[in-house]
């Protein structure tokens, strides 16, 4: 997979979290992964479709999706319960839309869809195909991780 179909998420994500959370997020070690791979407890799945197509994933655990979803709607989260969830699938459809802009930059435009939560432990979510690279964010929030699966179409 070509680095300028991950950098905008990268950069996306950390326009998104300095602005939204004020926050100051750190990259960690690139991984390749498997098509198919057990995921994080919190999932926002968003599609991408265009001159590059595939799907983009936003893992955490429940207690960082609760740290986020606390610090953007101002109010503590103690159950992860449907606010959680919107405010947590807000963040992906904020990142992801800020990386389509980057890849429209690049020549790449695209369509992202509404995002999609998943959560559960020892959920297994496919890639199909399309090779996944998992890039960690670590925040004072908890840690994140952007799995981009991508192609060109």
């Amino acid at each position: 997979m070509k680095a300028e179909y991950i950098n905008p998420f990268v950069s996306g994500a950390f326009h998104v979290l300095k602005t939204l959370l004020e926050v100051e997020p750190v990259k960690g070690k690139l991984d390749v992964r498997p098509n198919i791979f057990t995921s994080q407890q919190c999932n926002v799945i968003m599609g991408v479709t265009g001159r590059v197509e595939g799907q983009v994933i936003y893992g955490m655990n429940l207690i960082t999706a609760d740290r986020i979803a606390s610090h953007m709607l101002g109010q503590q989260i103690r159950t992860f319960d449907h606010l959680a969830a919107s405010a947590i699938a807000e963040l992906g459809n904020m990142i992801t839309g800020n990386a389509s802009g980057f890849l429209a930059e690049a020549g790449y435009e695209c369509v992202i869809t509404p995002p999609s939560i998943i959560r559960g432990t020892n959920v297994k979510i496919s890639t199909l195909c399309i090779p996944a690279i998992v890039v960690p964010i670590d925040t004072p929030l908890g840690k994140i991780e952007i799995t981009v699966s991508l192609h060109a179409r």
